[in-house]
């Protein structure tokens, strides 16, 4: 199996964090949680996701299926 690059990138004056699987245009789509978008391609296959307010996950743990 071949190994793939994730890339992520941080902000932390927007408190944000981007995680994306594949460097492809797409969009970002609402989850069943505010905190978290994910990124798609037009076919609906997700590229990434988004975390908002990542500061408040230093208690309690974020759990969302994308």
């Amino acid at each position: 199996m071949a190994a793939k690059t994730v890339k992520m990138w941080f902000d932390p004056e927007a408190d944000f964090l981007e995680v994306t699987f594949e460097q492809k245009p797409g969009f970002f789509r609402p989850t069943e949680n505010d905190q978290v978008m994910e990124k798609v391609d037009e076919d609906g296959n997700v590229l990434g996701f988004s975390v908002l307010r990542v500061s408040l996950l230093k208690k309690v743990p974020l759990e969302v299926e994308l």
